[in-house]
């Protein structure tokens, strides 16, 4: 005799989260074409965290017709601040300018400089940040958190909570906090925290934290 066992994996913690997560990727796919947005971002870069960066941001996400690309993956940004970066534009278009980025400062060094054709993760389109242009933008943010939940949940056990009643610029959100307390070679923070907006089913705002550096010491940004 022969026969089948099936085997019924245990919930984890992080379930709820990546269900949310992967619905809100299925409406961001099928509702969100295009949208503009204030970015506000501060990140530690090389162990040094700098200051916050102000963005205009037009973001024109990906749309697949049969498996070709239809309409490109598009990213406009014009600094707002703080001074030393204010008025510099940068445009990526997927597929296009040899996978190129193109860049010009402003304020007055701006007008004695040329426009330039940067690679998106070369050293000089990097220089102070974390992430590429390529990652940038909601749509993004999602399939990261899916693929970092997914690859935790593997991992082990962590700390899942849901907090109703924040805000972010007057949104109503609900906050997911997700925590690790053991340290292990995949995690890529200790603490992390998604900001989903009630009405839009998106995350609006991203905090990751890494471990204290002592026993008993505060957390650090990312």
């Amino acid at each position: 005799r022969s026969g089948f066992q099936s085997r019924v994996a245990p919930p984890h913690a992080l379930d709820p989260a990546l269900k949310m997560a992967y619905a809100s990727l299925t409406n961001i796919r099928s509702s969100i074409k295009d949208y503009q947005a204030i970015v506000v971002k501060r990140e530690r870069v090389n162990g040094v965290l700098g200051d916050y960066e102000y963005m205009g941001a037009k973001i024109r996400n990906r749309q697949v017709d049969a498996g070709q690309i239809r309409v490109p993956f598009s990213v406009y940004l014009t600094f707002l601040g703080p001074d030393e970066v204010k008025g510099r534009e940068v445009i990526y278009v997927e597929n296009e300018n040899k996978g190129n980025l193109i860049a010009h400062e402003g304020g007055m060094t701006g007008r004695f400089l040329p426009t330039v054709t940067l690679d998106p993760t070369g050293i000089l389109a990097m220089k102070g940040q974390r992430y590429p242009i390529t990652e940038m933008g909601i749509e993004n943010l999602v399939v990261k958190l899916i693929e970092k939940g997914e690859r935790d949940k593997k991992a082990g056990p962590c700390e899942v909570q849901f907090s109703r009643g924040a805000k972010v610029a007057k949104r109503d959100c609900t906050v997911l906090t997700v925590r690790h307390h053991d340290r292990k070679p995949c995690y890529d923070f200790c603490e992390a925290q998604i900001f989903i907006d009630n009405e839009l089913n998106i995350p609006i705002r991203y905090a990751a934290y890494d471990w204290p550096k002592t026993v008993g010491g505060e957390k650090e940004l990312l």
